[in-house]
């Protein structure tokens, strides 16, 4: 894991007429806590116990996505409270942070009225800078404060196991302890599952991962005891009835100290926060001749179209995705796989150079961003993204693959470019 000190310059707007003053933000290590209440989920409590329609978000990567705490916790939920009626919103996506979270918000979360909002992105934001952690995840709470103050939000921490060294010293990893900070400013409360985790290990009631012989074979769990992960980070289901459970109890300590009302919107954390981040439509006049709409009922569409309302296809070199917008970021929401294209990127005149849709995980497609443009001055910019006739080099992945039965190369050969949308700081510009 990445140890950084970063330094975020964040504009602190003061109330009335006072004046304005800068504060460098310094990221510090948080001590690690099941649950930290703060200003509690009063009015998704207040609604629960009124027997209203609630609607649970949960907001993440694959270890939310997974059919474990998610559906878990919301039968706990309608166990606890049987007179609301409790649905949920899965906006969880596999192998995604944070900072394509931020840009989907909108679409995912808030556009379906949510009444509380899990977040769960420190395992997937594990590797990023601080500063980066905090632009994105201020990002999400402003959009959601700004749509409705009375949505409530917790954040979770999951546990990776490279996380296990800072926890069994009694702290948070980094991206959880950047969490934690701006969750203090916001009075977000916190549940902590990941530390449990390790301190279950401390316990003896659990192992991390498979134990194995020198031949690599599994060794037979001791009595009384369970594996926690059979990869890394994803839970088993008893792993993840442990997450259920440290939630539910933090949900327990968060409910006694919790009032209904709206949600103050403070001075922003990191003045280049992305609350303005969101998804823009792809548009025909955008595209050369070759792209083609998908149909959503029909593959590959429909299994995206969840979270992907609308598909493009282009398949052919030389086919063009071009557009103009004004602002400082742009980055393209695409699916990424086996077959992908290499593209060039050209912003105001400066060609990128082969940019591969391909990646070492590429045994399978997955949603993905591609990133166009990051902090440009804000003005009008230009963009033209075109699909190159070399592919990529797929050999991180055939080299693995093609000792597996059933290998099929032709799964591996192609120049696909699959587009969604467009993610923005800014606007198009036509």
């Amino acid at each position: 894991m990445h140890r950084i000190i970063c330094f975020a310059v964040v504009l602190i707007i003061l109330t009335g007429a006072t004046a304005m003053a800068q504060e460098a933000r310094t990221y510090q290590q948080q001590p690690a806590k099941l649950c930290v209440p703060r200003e509690g989920l009063g009015n998704f409590f207040a609604k629960l116990k009124a027997g209203k329609d609630v609607k649970i978000a949960y907001f993440g990567g694959s270890i939310t996505e997974a059919n474990g705490w998610r559906p878990k916790t919301l039968k706990w939920f309608q166990e606890q409270y049987p007179n609301a009626k409790i649905s949920e919103i899965n906006a969880a996506i596999g192998g995604t942070g944070s900072d394509l979270g931020v840009f989907r918000c909108n679409q995912d979360v808030i556009a379906k009225h949510p009444d509380l909002v899990f977040v769960e992105f420190a395992v997937n934001d594990g590797g990023a800078p601080p500063a980066n952690i905090w632009r994105s995840m201020e990002g999400i709470v402003r959009q959601i404060r700004a749509a409705d103050p009375t949505i409530d939000i917790c954040y979770v921490y999951t546990l990776a196991l490279g996380f296990v060294p800072d926890y069994q010293k009694g702290m948070c990893n980094q991206s959880a302890s950047a969490m934690e900070m701006l969750a203090a400013y916001y009075g977000i409360p916190s549940i902590n599952m990941a530390l449990r985790t390790v301190q279950l290990e401390g316990e003896g009631k659990l192992i991390f991962t498979d134990a194995k012989d020198a031949e690599g074979k599994p060794l037979a769990v001791p009595d009384g005891m369970y594996v926690f992960t059979h990869d890394s980070c994803h839970p088993t289901d008893a792993g993840h009835t442990m997450y259920t459970e440290v939630i539910a109890a933090g949900l327990k300590e968060i409910e006694a100290v919790s009032k209904p009302g709206p949600r103050a919107m403070p001075a922003p954390w990191v003045a280049d926060n992305l609350e303005h981040a969101k998804l823009v439509p792809i548009e025909q006049y955008m595209l050369t001749p070759g792209w083609v709409k998908l149909n959503p009922q029909e593959a590959p569409a429909r299994n995206y179209v969840n979270f992907m309302p609308e598909l493009w296809q282009a398949d052919k070199p030389g086919e063009k995705l071009s557009f103009k917008f004004k602002g400082t970021t742009c980055r393209i929401y695409e699916v990424m796989g086996p077959d992908g294209a290499n593209v060039n990127i050209t912003v105001d005149g400066k060609a990128s150079g082969p940019r591969g849709m391909f990646d070492s995980y590429c045994s399978w497609s997955r949603k993905a961003s591609l990133s166009v443009a990051e902090g440009l001055p804000d003005a009008v910019h230009e963009v033209t993204i075109e699909v190159l006739t070399e592919q990529p080099d797929r050999s991180s992945v055939t080299n693995i693959e093609k000792t597996k039965p059933n290998f099929d190369p032709k799964k591996y050969d192609g120049t696909r470019f699959l587009a969604s949308s467009i993610m923005l700081i800014g606007d198009i510009v036509k």
